[in-house]
């Protein structure tokens, strides 16, 4: 039976197993013809660019810096010198001569071999990537390396430009500087295109406007083996990208205005703003002491800049816009606005009799002439800065009032000018008081206030802007610093910063002619009739003297502003300047102010200045160069 049943089934034959055998085989054949067709025609361009890609390394070729002008747009505030940045690759060096070359080249870049260390970590040892290690590097050192290339195996070099400030000083605040990207800016910057190693600016202008300044960064491509070694290969790779250098920046200051005012104020420590307050151009902006950016860039510059810092007199800050003082009698300005607006309540013409003291309830208060002013309304009250005219009208307006027209002229606001880390001062209300110090509001506080001391404080380009007010009739345009905008290439203007008005206030204009006058009173019958002497110009402007906590010494402020009267608004300009209570005591405000107006006025230097007026000018000023 089994042999019946096998003789039933049908028989494969050879032929038959062949064919079958054969067409597996073309088959097979076929599609992996087409699999072969694909990777190699349809999508060989794919695969390619991915081999390409997988075996090409890129640099940033770091691009220059824009730079920066005044306004006469003729002499670079800041330029760029070529210097160079030496890497390391740790893995063409081999880890046994890591430590040999890291000695050599701290000796050559005059660094501690710690610092190498720090900046190429045992991490990245095995890496065939380039390390920044050094930037800032002459062009000698680098020449020194290429004549050495056996002891320096690994080592390379690439162009980064690093920034030199032609005039530091005082203009240092405002110009800032730059330095290496930090890990906390990094995060921030990151999605902006920032890298490790990546130059940004710190403060200043170089910090405001870094995203125009620093441009964008080429390409160069490299083509490496598996052991990320270069292959020297080309024509395989994409060209190189070349960088977009930064823009160039036009700035509202005046240089030879900056160094009047610098010169004008000396070594006292405290600041001066000069203002175009038609436009709110900032012409000059002087703090002292100052630094020196260039330092920064040397070998010592970590160093350097460690020693800035721990200075007691504060070398980096901008006196101008970041600290706040005391008004003192500057703000009767806002108080003689608040009475010509508020008329019935405490009319202008109302007579104080000042005789020295004023009855606070507990106790007397003392005015600064302790013999008394006699008889003054509201012209010979600013005039003289009688205090006792001005407790008696801030006792007759309240806090509320006072509050709401300091406010008014932008006290206790930021100015929005275009450098980082302004502050905003303060206006001290019932609810600030309860807030911040945990206490009821007195009547003491409101007589403090009254004449700018207690708790109110001010910086000197809030100052100048409450000036501007004044002059402006009740305008107040945004200060700023930028004027334009320039393509380096083409020299063509990309933008210019037009006037922004920041804040105008509900005052009648007559009020603020009202105000005019009396500012122009304090020049001609008031307490610094002495100081102002100059005739190139018409001036009016108010005296300070504020309480510092000093026995023998006082803030000195004077703001002001000319021509008085003119046809041209736009000629005007403010002048303010702080002196702080840390200086010997010699209310030199008002004489600074002199010689700065004289200066700008009659186009004088500031010898020349001093050859025109007072000859006493010399001695106090100091050295002169």
């Amino acid at each position: 039976m089994a042999e019946e049943h096998g003789r039933g089934q049908p028989r494969v034959s050879l032929k038959q197993r062949f064919l079958a055998l054969s067409a597996i085989f073309a088959g097979s054949m076929v599609i992996l013809g087409i699999y072969l067709f694909s990777l190699q025609i349809l999508r060989g361009r794919e695969y390619k660019q991915q081999a390409r890609t997988v075996s090409q390394r890129s640099t940033p070729i770091t691009a220059q810096r824009g730079e920066i002008y005044d306004t006469n747009r003729d002499v670079p505030l800041v330029l760029n010198i070529d210097s160079f940045a030496i890497n390391v690759i740790p893995a063409e060096v081999g880890r046994n001569n890591l430590a040999p070359l890291f000695a050599k080249l701290a000796q050559l870049l005059s660094v501690p071999v710690s610092e190498i260390e720090s900046r190429v970590p045992e991490k990245t040892w095995n890496l065939f990537q380039e390390i920044e290690v050094k930037s800032g590097v002459p062009f000698d050192v680098v020449a020194r390396i290429a004549e050495n290339l056996e002891d320096f195996r690994g080592v390379t070099w690439n162009n980064k430009p690093i920034r030199n400030y032609p005039q530091s000083g005082s203009i240092s605040h405002i110009i800032g500087y730059i330095g290496d990207i930090n890990s906390e800016e990094l995060q921030v910057l990151f999605n902006k295109g920032y890298q490790p190693r990546t130059s940004v600016g710190k403060s200043g202008i170089e910090k405001q406007y870094d995203d125009l300044l620093r441009g964008t960064d080429g390409t160069k491509f490299r083509v490496v083996d598996v052991k990320e070694k270069s292959t020297g290969a080309v024509g395989e790779e994409p060209e190189d990208i070349a960088p977009i250098p930064g823009r160039s920046l036009i700035l509202t200051i005046d240089r030879r205005i900056q160094i009047l005012c610098e010169r004008a104020l000396g070594d006292r420590v405290g600041s001066v703003v000069v203002l175009r307050p038609a436009t709110g151009e900032v012409l000059a902006m002087v703090s002292y002491p100052s630094f020196d950016p260039n330092l920064f860039t040397t070998p010592e510059g970590s160093s350097q800049f460690a020693k800035l810092t721990l200075d007691p007199s504060s070398p980096f800050l901008n006196r101008a816009i970041q600290s706040d003082y005391p008004p003192a009698s500057t703000f009767k300005i806002v108080m003689t606005t608040a009475e010509l607006d508020t008329q019935p309540l405490f009319p202008a013409t109302k007579i104080v009799n000042c005789k020295g003291k004023f009855d606070a309830g507990d106790r007397f208060l003392d005015c600064h002439v302790h013999t008394g002013h006699g008889p003054l309304d509201l012209f010979g009250g600013l005039a003289q800065s009688c205090n006792v005219y001005f407790w008696t009208l801030g006792k007759e307006l309240g806090v509320d009032r006072i509050v709401h027209y300091a406010r008014d002229f932008g006290l206790g606001s930021l100015t929005g000018i275009d450098i980082p880390n302004e502050t905003s001062g303060t206006v001290p209300s019932q609810e600030w008081k309860e807030k911040n110090k945990h206490a009821r509001w007195v009547g003491g506080d409101t007589l403090n206030i009254s004449i700018g001391q207690g708790d109110m404080e001010v910086t000197p380009l809030q100052e100048a802007d409450m000036v501007a007010m004044v002059v402006n009739e009740g305008i107040i345009y945004k200060p700023h610093l930028l004027k334009a905008v320039v393509d380096p290439t083409t020299g063509e203007t990309i933008r210019t910063v037009e006037p922004e008005i920041l804040h105008q206030s509900p005052v009648p204009r007559e009020v603020f002619r009202g105000v005019q006058e009396a500012m122009r009173g304090v020049i001609t019958e008031g307490t610094p009739k002495e100081a102002i002497t100059t005739k190139a110009v018409e001036i009016a402007g108010k005296t300070g003297t504020g309480e510092m906590g000093f026995k023998d010494r006082w803030h000195s402020w004077f703001c002001a502003y000319g021509p008085y009267k003119t046809d041209r608004p736009e000629e005007r300009l403010v002048v303010v300047v702080s002196v702080e209570a840390v200086n010997k005591w010699e209310w030199w405000a008002p004489y600074a102010t002199n010689l700065i107006f004289q200066g700008i006025f009659a186009n004088q230097t500031l010898e020349e200045a001093v050859g025109t007026l007072k000859p006493w000018y010399r001695e106090a000023i100091g050295r002169m160069e």
